[in-house]
């Protein structure tokens, strides 16, 4: 209840507030985004399966951005930070689908 009271405030503050992104944060803010999309998808899947840890959740969520946005970085780095962008997405878009689709079988019993 305190992880979805604390989601509200903050969607609510961000929609109220709307901050700006730092110019240089810019290309790994999407990244993030579905970085942490996996996490929470993650996280409901657990809780449905009835093995959900907050501990567990909260240090999947903060590594899933770290290394998602670290390895942007070091594509940036490298030069090919597109590409590497482009398969950071991929792999976890993946991992969502598949979250989503055992969320969607736990719930309808498929």
């Amino acid at each position: 209840m305190i992880a979805a009271l604390g989601l509200l405030i903050g969607v609510v503050l961000g929609l109220v507030l709307s901050p700006d992104v730092p110019l240089g944060l810019e290309p790994y803010l999407p990244i993030a985004v579905v970085a942490a999309l996996d996490a929470v998808f993650g996280g409901l899947r657990a809780y449905l399966d009835g093995i959900f840890d907050d501990k567990v959740f909260v240090v999947s969520f903060l590594s899933n951005v770290v290394i998602a946005a670290a390895i942007v970085y070091l594509g940036d780095r490298l030069g090919v930070g597109g590409q590497l962008s482009t398969g950071v997405i991929v792999v976890l878009g993946i991992r969502i689908f598949s979250n989503v689709a055992a969320i969607r079988r736990h719930l309808f019993h498929a």
